[in-house]
């Protein structure tokens, strides 16, 4: 029984190890896949953008000129005034008094003036007859002339009153729009204190913040173009007017580009975005798809001669919007796969095309 059962488990093996040879395919040969390749280009556009917001060209800070408490507010920030709109109002019961004083200074020396006006006339009908002495004249004289130097110094003071009353209210100067306010109904402000911030109309400016490395490649008049966080599509031409000679506290240099265009459709405030071409010469450059990375290293696959490909590690630059620069470990006459890097091995062969799908013949001097 035993005898049995062994040749049954034998022949089973045996049935076994035949289906299994049975089931075994011949090894597929592996497929060489199509790959786009491109050389580096030695001059490239660049262009670089920077967010920004657009504010009026021209803004000044409107102060009473007086201090004093307010008691009146008439406009908040967004409110369009015109020129001569009363902003706000400050008490005016210590101005008034002080005209009221000025006035009665000045009401005292013209009575004063009159008296040694009189006074002098008298004197002078006398003289002739020797009525009265010349040294009284001249004292009469000298009274008559300190009275009218009294008379006009009332007066300026009288008007200077009159104008600290009228600088009780804050005026604006100019046509436009109100874009901050500091005082609020019962402060105290003092004379020159800023109240309001306003954004005269008139044409627009978009500021924006460039850092130190890259302020040496803009230059006023440079074009550009402005594009709006709300109207992404739309694009507006512009040009660099003006760029802050020092950094601020980031390390940014504030650049002010104006608009050539647009100006009636975009408002203050606006969240914007300007963009610049600048052409880089002399500098190897690739797709951005061609770059990877390991452990913090970029690589790039190059094609040798035989149409297999290696691993070269390169140095960047600042990366574009669609290519990067090569400052170190690409030639010009170098072969770059673009795409699929990540999909890539160290000496797989491959056959390279070029962006029109036509097969690249590699030059016998690349490396193997």
């Amino acid at each position: 029984m035993s005898i049995l059962k062994s040749n049954i488990i034998s022949m089973i093996v045996i049935c076994s190890v035949v289906l299994l040879g049975c089931q075994k395919s011949e090894p597929e040969a592996e497929q060489v896949p199509f790959v786009m390749v491109t050389q580096p280009i030695t001059s490239h556009e660049e262009l670089k953008s920077y967010a920004g917001d657009v504010q009026a060209r021209q803004s000044t800070a409107l102060a009473f000129r007086v201090g004093g408490q307010i008691t009146e507010r008439y406009v908040d920030v967004g409110d369009r005034v015109k020129v001569g709109q009363t902003l706000a109002r400050l008490d005016v019961k210590d101005a008034q008094l002080q005209l009221n004083s000025a006035k009665a200074q000045l009401e005292n020396a013209q009575s004063s003036v009159k008296i040694a006006g009189d006074e002098f006339k008298r004197f002078q009908q006398l003289l002739p007859s020797n009525a009265v002495s010349r040294s009284q004249y001249d004292a009469v004289k000298n009274q008559y002339d300190a009275a009218a130097s009294t008379l006009k110094q009332a007066q300026a003071n009288y008007q200077v009153a009159a104008n600290q009353t009228q600088y009780n209210q804050l005026l604006a100067n100019k046509n436009g729009v109100i874009t901050q306010r500091n005082i609020e109904v019962g402060q105290v402000v003092a004379a020159g204190q800023a109240a309001y911030q306003l954004a005269i109309d008139g044409e627009r400016d978009v500021v924006i913040g460039v850092p130190e490395q890259a302020i040496g490649q803009i230059k006023v008049g440079q074009d550009a173009w402005v594009t709006l966080w709300s109207k992404p599509q739309d694009k507006f031409a512009a040009y660099v007017r003006e760029i802050s000679p020092a950094a601020d506290q980031s390390r940014t240099f504030s650049v002010k580009v104006a608009l050539k265009e647009g100006q009636s459709m975009i408002q203050l405030g606006q969240s914007a975005r300007v963009f610049f071409n600048q052409n880089v010469d002399n500098v190897l450059s690739v797709p951005l798809s061609s770059v990877s990375a390991n452990n913090d290293q970029p690589y790039v696959w190059v094609v040798n001669n035989n149409q297999t490909i290696r691993k070269v590690p390169v140095q960047l630059g600042a990366y574009g919007r669609d290519s990067v620069p090569i400052l170190n470990g690409l030639n010009a006459n170098d072969w770059v796969v673009i795409g699929g890097v990540h999909l890539l091995r160290e000496k797989q062969k491959i056959k390279p095309v070029d962006r029109e799908n036509r097969a690249v013949h590699l030059q016998a001097g690349a490396k193997s």
